[in-house]
């Protein structure tokens, strides 16, 4: 069965899919000799890719091989029709890109998760790190406490809890976390 092309710009697509829509500027057609050009940009990089024209309609169709390489993350984009010496901007937004499901792992933990982990793995062992605080040219850098640590790991363990409990009743599952008491006959 084939996809349907989507008339405007997606608002997430994964990395190594195909990205395809359609996009429609009336005051700016490819039989006009306009060009549609997409930019998108954030802290990883920019990316650009044109449009083709498809009748009175540009039609965007970037290779599944070339998305593949694009970095994970929230990005801002803008459309631009261009002709020889002119440009104007048509559309612009925000597109998510998710990451690609490859040979490279994945962290799909939360923060919180994340954050309890690393937590955990310096108590374990704080001797990987020598120095509590040191200055470098003027510059210093402190790292917490142990009873800093040990109160951030408890936040961070009732943070954790909530996720599970939270997840556990999306999932039809009683929340764990309360105990229902009934008193009377």
């Amino acid at each position: 069965m084939a996809a349907t092309t989507p008339i405007q710009e997606p608002a997430s697509l994964t990395a190594g899919d195909t990205a395809k829509w359609r996009k429609s500027v009336p005051d700016y057609l490819p039989v006009d000799g306009w060009q549609l050009v997409y930019t998108l940009i954030n802290a990883a990089g920019k990316i650009t890719f044109n449009a083709l024209g498809d009748g009175a309609d540009h039609l965007v169709s970037v290779a599944a091989a070339t998305t593949a390489a694009w970095a994970a993350g929230d990005y801002a984009w803008r459309a631009q029709a261009t002709r020889l010496d002119e440009a104007y901007t048509v559309a612009s937004g925000t597109l998510t890109v998710q990451p690609a499901f490859s040979a490279t792992t994945l962290d799909s933990r939360s923060h919180a998760r994340k954050t309890l982990g690393n937590i955990e793995a310096y108590l374990e062992n704080p001797g990987n790190l020598t120095s509590s605080m040191y200055e470098i040219a003027g510059r210093k850098l402190q790292r917490f406490g142990i009873p800093e640590l040990l109160s951030l790991r408890d936040r961070y363990r009732a943070e954790v809890a909530r996720e599970d409990a939270s997840a556990s009743v999306g999932r039809g599952l009683p929340d764990r976390r309360r105990v229902l008491v009934r008193f009377g006959p």
